[in-house]
């Protein structure tokens, strides 16, 4: 890590301006002087947040030097700096960024150090979707926590600011700076496939408190939080990565329902708020995305609720603003709408030249990009980035995965999981009884890359709790001869535990679970993604909501068969009738326990 003195060095013109007092406090107006200072190409730059492939700023693998230089046309995170001086870069697990927490410390130091030895060099906002549960991108030895629908299920608005203000301390730790959470989506659409157990749930109010209780508890952190997808993306079966959601509500009814997390955040005084690559007609009926709405983001998001913060968009690559527009419109038609950041373009060549075009031609001003670069700048004094810029490896050890953060996780997810049925008082599970089980079902690849299989985790926590568990793979469409298999398996158990995933009319996970109760072996169900499963497996004696499958929502729920806890969680969504969606065969609040 650089010494104290270079981290000064580096930053003695910035930091000089900025410091009032001592203190981190920095006014707009040596802020503003700092804006005046740059480049109109270093303008451009700043509004950008990109990816980046490889574990190093300087020396990444050949293989992602190769990937940076097919989709960028650099080869490394500090050429990418150098070359289009973006005022951020996002972290992704597929994109190598992510190994360790020691190497994401050097990574994050050396895109600081990049970006800082350039003229007029600023800090870079370091960004991931950190949501826990299943959208993760920094995985063990970091704290893992529930995600946004099993805190729903526990209900608890200082776990949800716990939940902030640890993972906000490992991910500074880190030196992540930003993270693209909470989402503040009000989940209504059983059937919506990109958000679903990413929201705290269906109730708008018990999702604001959340959503505020959790902005806080990261931005204690000195990490920014950022609330998303405004203006809320839960009622749709659209996924915008792949298509073009259109939402239907009233003006009235958004305003009832969708807005009020958003009003939370704003109040909680978020940093950052994320848009959504959606369409909704009663707020902006031009047909659209409210990513590029001025309407939406200026009018309703600035002027209504009254928001100055940072507005960053959805990642650019997704289908959902890319099918009205082109690549290079996409970008300068975000701004004139009212966005700060542009996040994740396919091509920044493209994105950044169009800007900078639009500026020249003059459909842009160059006093509307010192307006979003005003605000980047803001934030990134609120987090005292001119001051602090680089983190010491000996924070890694002292902040990340410790065993207090770790058994704090380990509570919370013990007070989330839900126990739907329990006919004939099935569960807990016996070891006098029921002592040899069988775990099959779903192991879909662990959000993080470092969790799971959930079979294996499950029975492996069974075992630790007294069982002898044996773990078979079944995964998400099992054929008929690993039906048969696991049926086969099942009669030298005394019960048998499956986990479902989203499971549907049609699925074979359905014929799987029916099959294993006609053994007359008694059958518990885990739902390790979405709670609707149940409405599907009527002949299911026990079933419980795990509401993800990372190891510390599977872990608590081995401790609820076990009876060694008792489930506490109350349903954040109603699940309604397979046959009859009309009707609603949980409420939200159901729950039993024993």
């Amino acid at each position: 890590m650089p010494s104290r003195r270079t981290v000064l060095t580096a930053t003695m013109g910035v930091t000089a301006s900025l410091a009032i007092g001592g203190t981190a406090h920095a006014d707009d107006k040596k802020l503003r002087s700092l804006v005046s200072r740059m480049t109109l190409p270093e303008k451009v730059g700043q509004l950008f947040v990109m990816r980046v492939y490889g574990h190093s700023a300087t020396a990444p693998d050949q293989a992602d030097i190769d990937a940076n230089l097919s989709e960028i046309g650099v080869r490394t995170a500090a050429e990418l700096i150098a070359k289009y001086r973006v005022g951020g870069v996002i972290y992704f697990t597929w994109a190598h960024n992510t190994r360790d927490p020691h190497q994401i410390a050097d990574l994050s130091n050396g895109i600081q150090k990049a970006s800082l030895k350039q003229p007029r060099g600023l800090p870079v906002l370091v960004a991931t979707d950190q949501e826990h549960g299943i959208v993760c991108r920094v995985g063990k030895p970091a704290t893992l926590f529930p995600g946004a629908m099993a805190i729903g299920a526990g209900g608890s608005r200082d776990d949800a600011r716990t939940l902030g203000r640890i993972s906000g301390a490992e991910l500074r730790a880190m030196g992540i700076n930003q993270d693209y959470s909470p989402d503040a989506d009000v989940n209504v659409n059983p059937a919506n496939p990109v958000i679903g157990v990413r929201s705290f749930g269906a109730d708008p109010d018990a999702v604001a408190g959340l959503v505020a209780a959790e902005v806080k508890g990261y931005q204690g952190s000195r990490v920014a939080a950022t609330a998303k997808h405004f203006p809320g993306h839960g009622d749709t079966a659209v996924d915008s990565h792949f298509g073009f959601p259109v939402i239907t509500h009233s003006r009235e009814l958004w305003s009832t329902l969708d807005a009020v997390p958003f009003r939370a955040a704003i109040d909680a005084r978020i940093d950052s708020i994320m848009t959504a690559h959606i369409m909704v007609p009663a707020l902006d009926d031009s047909g659209d995305p409210a990513t590029l709405s001025h309407p939406i983001l200026t009018g309703i998001l600035r002027g209504e609720l009254g928001y100055d913060g940072v507005v960053i968009t959805d990642s650019l690559g997704m289908e959902g603003v890319r099918q009205k527009y082109g690549d290079d419109r996409v970008p300068v038609l975000a701004l004139k709408a009212g966005v700060d950041q542009l996040l994740n373009p396919p091509s920044l060549d493209i994105a950044w030249n169009a800007v900078l075009n639009a500026v020249r031609d003059g459909e842009l001003t160059e006093a509307r990009l010192d307006e979003s670069i005003l605000r980047v700048l803001r934030m990134k004094a609120r987090l005292r980035l001119f001051e602090e810029p680089y983190v010491r490896q000996g924070d890694v050890d002292r902040v990340v995965g410790t065993r207090a953060h770790l058994a704090a996780a380990d509570r919370i997810a013990e007070r989330t999981t839900t126990l739907l049925v329990n006919e004939g008082g099935l569960l807990p599970l016996s070891r006098a009884t029921h002592k040899k089980l069988l775990v099959v079902g779903a192991d879909p690849a662990s959000p993080s890359g470092t969790t799971g299989p959930p079979t294996g985790v499950l029975a492996t926590a069974l075992t630790g709790l007294g069982f002898t568990a044996t773990a078979l793979s079944t995964g998400t469409a099992p054929s008929a001869a690993t039906i048969a298999k696991a049926v086969a398996a099942a009669q030298d158990a005394d019960a048998v535990v499956v986990g479902t995933y989203n499971v549907t009319a049609a699925d074979a996970q359905k014929k799987l679970v029916e099959q294993l109760v006609a053994t007359g072996k008694p059958v518990v169900a885990v739902a390790i993604r979405n709670p609707y499963d149940v409405a599907q497996l009527p002949s299911v004696r026990g079933y419980l909501a795990a509401y993800s499958w990372t190891d510390v929502e599977l872990r608590a729920a081995a401790r609820v068969i076990a009876g060694r806890a008792a489930p506490r969680g109350k349903l954040p969504v109603a699940v309604r009738r397979a046959d009859d969606p009309t009707q609603v065969l949980y409420p939200v609040g159901h729950g039993l326990s024993y």
